[in-house]
């Protein structure tokens, strides 16, 4: 099975980050920082974001990322979209026999059920915009805590 990858954290974090920044930009390595995590990974992911119209890059000294619209436009949705392939939900690597009973029909029911919580995920990560995540992280107020 196929899933999610780490990419959709990485990616709505950063957004968060950069939603924070108010206009402003920041470094991957910023971005990193916080993630504890590589500068180089940050990268791909901010890539991927760049490529869906979500964020800018400016080279040079003063160069960094920001947002390429207002945190209020973007759903999570748009994030998991612009940086994870593929279906969530997968059916065997290998197809089943068509000579078992339960082999011969469980794809087909199975996409159907697939299908549906995709849907239902997508809907749920379209319900939430940065910029309300970014209220919620902000109004929680809680002390720094350790994973």
């Amino acid at each position: 099975m196929a899933g999610l990858s780490g990419r959709s954290a990485v990616a709505i974090h950063a957004l968060a980050m950069l939603a924070n920044r108010r206009g402003g930009s920041l470094t991957s390595a910023e971005i990193a920082e916080s993630l504890d995590s590589n500068p180089v990974l940050v990268r791909r992911v901010l890539g991927r974001l760049r490529d869906a119209d979500l964020v800018w890059s400016t080279e040079g000294r003063a160069g960094g990322w920001s947002l390429a619209r207002t945190p209020r436009d973007i759903t999570l949705y748009d994030a998991y979209a612009a940086v994870e392939d593929g279906q969530v939900f997968s059916r065997h690597a290998h197809p089943p026999s068509v000579a078992c009973e339960i082999g011969r029909d469980i794809g087909d029911l199975l996409d159907v059920e697939f299908r549906s919580a995709e849907r239902a995920l997508e809907e749920q990560l379209g319900r939430t915009t940065i910029a309300g995540l970014l209220e919620r992280i902000l109004a929680s107020g809680n002390e720094p805590r350790r994973h």
